[in-house]
């Protein structure tokens, strides 16, 4: 299945379906659902900043650093849905150059994953065949 890696907390603002627009400096001509995968890198003090300008500015609270069991990395933590790509919007999550528009952003139960750049293929989880 197509898997996306997305740092810490867009991951998880995208899988509990906060952030429905992903910045990207490309485009890409698929749609459909897509894994979310948490990147094991993360800098704590951007964390940190991140979190304080979500809560002060759009009023969302993202779990604390330390709350890693909420906020893990290193695997799909998610399934989301790509309709479409914008070069502009009045979304407060888009950055640009390209925003990929998501809907249907679901949570899914950990699983551990080595990630990796761009597009790349993961087992669909279980939790997903069922409803395929």
């Amino acid at each position: 299945m197509r898997t996306l890696s997305i740092r810490q907390p867009w991951a998880w603002l995208i899988a509990q379906g906060h952030k429905t627009i992903e910045n990207r400096d490309w485009s890409t001509g698929y749609r459909g659902e897509f894994l979310i995968h948490a990147g094991a890198g993360i800098v704590q003090r951007d964390y940190r900043e991140i979190a304080a300008h979500l809560d002060a500015e759009l009023g969302i609270l993202v779990p604390p650093f330390t709350d890693l069991d909420r906020v893990p990395r290193g695997g799909i933590v998610g399934v989301a849905t790509l309709t479409g790509i914008v070069t502009e919007s009045d979304d407060p999550f888009f950055q640009g150059p390209f925003g990929w528009k998501l809907a249907n952003a679901t949570p899914l139960h950990f699983i551990a994953a080595k990630g990796q750049l761009g597009w790349f293929d993961h087992p669909r989880p279980a939790a997903l065949k069922e409803a395929a």
